[in-house]
C-alpha cells in the first residue's frame, strides 16, 4: 500500500506500507547538494549534514544519539551531488519517538560554537582520509575532469579552507535558501500506520512557512580533461568517463543494461578480460551516473603501477569491441535480468524503499511504481541496447583521471 500527501506548505509525504515487517525507515530528503553550491559555499551541504547532529534547542549532541539508542533505533545522513538525506530506522513500536528525534535535529538545530569548531576538525580529517583513499580520490578527480570545477564536478566534502571558514550565519543563510518546504520530501517505508505517519508529519512539518524554491538547473559544460594526481603508492587508479544519458531520458534503461554488459558484474566484459584473462586488476568495473541535466558512463580500475598503460589499453579495447555492437542475446538477457533483480531486491529493504520512493518524488514529483519500473526494463530490446552504444562512447568528449605513480596521461582512442 502506497500513500501520498502534499501539505499546504509544499512538504510532500510518501509512505510505502510493508505489513509483513516489524520496522520502518523514515527519511527527510532535501533537494540540494554539492552541485547547488557556489564557490564560497563549496562543501557546506555536507558540513550542514554533520552539524544537524550536534545539538538542538532541547537536546545536546549526546542526547540525540543516546535517546535514539535507548529505543534501539539507528540514525544517519548522507550528502550527494543533488540531494541531502537524513534518516532513521526503528521498530514499528518506536516509530513516533524516532521520527520526533529526527525532526528535532532537522528543524531545531542550534549550531553550538564549540561543536562548530570540533566538527570542522572532523570534516577536515574526512577530507584527509579521502586524500589517502586513492580509489575515492580517483573518482572525485574523474568528476572534475569530466564536469569541470563546478556543478557536478564539485567534491561533496569541499575544501579544507572553505570548511575552516564556515560560520553559523553561512549555515543559516544556506538552509534558509534551500531547506524550504517545496524542496523537502519525507519518505517512509516499512510497517507504519499511514494515519500515524500523516499525523507526525503534520505535527512537526505542517507549521513550516511556504517559501519559493531556490533550486536551479545545474549548468553542464563538459570539461573533457585528463587529470593526474601523483602519489607514491603501489597501484595506479584509473578513471575514464564518457558522455551518457540524463536520468530517465531516452535509452536510460538500455544504457543500464549496456553498463551491465560492459562492467557491471563478474560476467561482464571488463571483469572477464582485464581481471580474469589478463590478470591486470583486482578491481575493475563500470557504472552509470545520471543526473537531471547530463550523465556519464564511467570505468574504474586499480592496477599495477608498471602496467597502467597496458591496463588502460585493455579497457579501451573492450569498449572498442563493444562499439562494434557485437552484443549477444545471452549477454543482453543476462544484463536485463541483473537490472530487474536489483529492483526486486530493493523491495525487501526498508532503507532502499525509503530512498527509491523519496528520490522519485524529489526528482519527478510522482510516486514510485515498482510494476511500471519492471515493465520499462522488460520492454527494452537488444536493438535498444545497440542504439545506446551509439550515444555512449564519444571519445572526443571523454575524460580520464589517474592517481598513483603515473608519469603521463592516457591517450583515449
Amino acid at each position: 500500500m502506497v500513500y501520498y500527501k502534499k501539505l499546504d506548505n509544499g512538504v510532500r509525504l510518501v509512505v510505502n506500507k510493508m505489513n509483513a515487517l516489524l520496522s520502518v525507515t523514515m527519511g527527510i530528503i532535501v533537494r540540494t547538494g554539492a552541485a547547488q553550491e557556489s564557490d564560497k559555499e563549496d562543501g557546506i551541504s555536507h558540513f550542514i549534514e554533520h552539524m544537524l547532529f550536534k545539538g538542538t534547542k532541547r537536546r545536546t549532541a549526546y542526547q540525540i544519539s543516546d535517546e535514539m539508542d535507548r529505543i534501539g533505533g539507528q540514525m544517519n545522513a548522507f550528502t550527494a551531488k543533488d540531494i541531502t538525506c537524513y534518516y532513521a530506522k526503528s521498530t514499528t513500536a518506536h516509530a513516533s519517538e524516532a521520527f520526533e528525534i529526527l525532526s528535532d535535529l532537522f528543524l531545531e538545530s542550534v549550531f553550538p560554537e564549540e561543536e562548530m569548531v570540533r566538527e570542522k576538525g572532523v570534516v577536515i580529517e574526512e577530507i584527509n582520509m579521502n586524500e589517502d583513499t586513492p580509489d575515492d580520490l580517483c573518482l572525485d578527480l574523474l568528476a572534475n575532469a569530466y564536469f569541470g570545477e563546478r556543478g557536478y564536478g564539485r567534491t561533496i566534502l569541499g575544501s579544507r579552507e572553505n570548511v575552516a571558514g564556515f560560520t553559523v550565519d553561512d549555515i543559516k543563510d544556506y538552509m534558509d535558501k534551500h531547506y524550504v518546504p517545496d524542496d523537502i520530501v519525507i519518505s517512509m517505508a516499512g510497517n507504519i500506520n499511514v494515519k500515524l505517519a500523516e499525523e507526525l508529519v503534520l505535527k512537526f512539518f505542517g507549521g513550516l512557512k511556504a517559501k519559493p524554491s531556490a533550486h536551479k538547473q545545474v549548468k553542464v559544460e563538459l570539461a573533457a580533461k585528463s587529470l593526474i594526481k601523483k602519489k607514491d603508492i603501489e597501484q595506479v587508479h584509473i578513471g575514464i568517463a564518457f558522455p551518457s544519458v540524463a536520468r530517465y531520458g531516452e535509452y536510460y534503461d538500455a544504457t543500464q543494461i549496456l553498463n551491465a554488459i560492459l562492467g557491471g558484474s563478474m560476467s561482464s566484459r571488463l571483469f572477464q578480460t582485464v581481471r580474469e584473462k589478463l590478470g591486470l586488476a583486482y578491481t575493475v568495473y563500470s557504472y552509470l551516473t545520471a543526473y537531471a541535466e547530463a550523465g556519464a558512463l564511467s570505468v574504474y580500475a586499480g592496477v599495477n603501477a608498471g602496467k597502467y598503460v597496458e591496463s588502460a589499453e585493455a579497457i579501451l579495447g573492450c569498449i572498442e569491441d563493444l562499439k562494434k555492437k557485437n552484443i549477444s542475446e545471452d549477454e543482453f538477457v543476462r544484463g536485463k535480468e541483473q537490472l530487474i533483480s536489483s529492483s526486486v531486491y530493493a523491495q525487501e529493504s526498508t532503507s532502499s524503499q525509503m530512498l527509491l520512493f523519496g528520490k522519485e518524488m524529489i526528482y519527478n514529483d510522482r510516486v514510485y511504481n515498482f510494476e511500471e519500473r519492471v515493465q520499462q526494463i522488460t520492454d527494452v530490446t537488444l536493438d535498444d541496447v545497440k542504439a545506446a552504444v551509439e550515444i555512449n562512447f564519444d571519445s572526443s568528449k571523454a575524460a580520464c583521471s589517474l592517481v598513483g605513480a603515473a608519469d603521463k596521461p592516457l591517450k583515449l582512442f
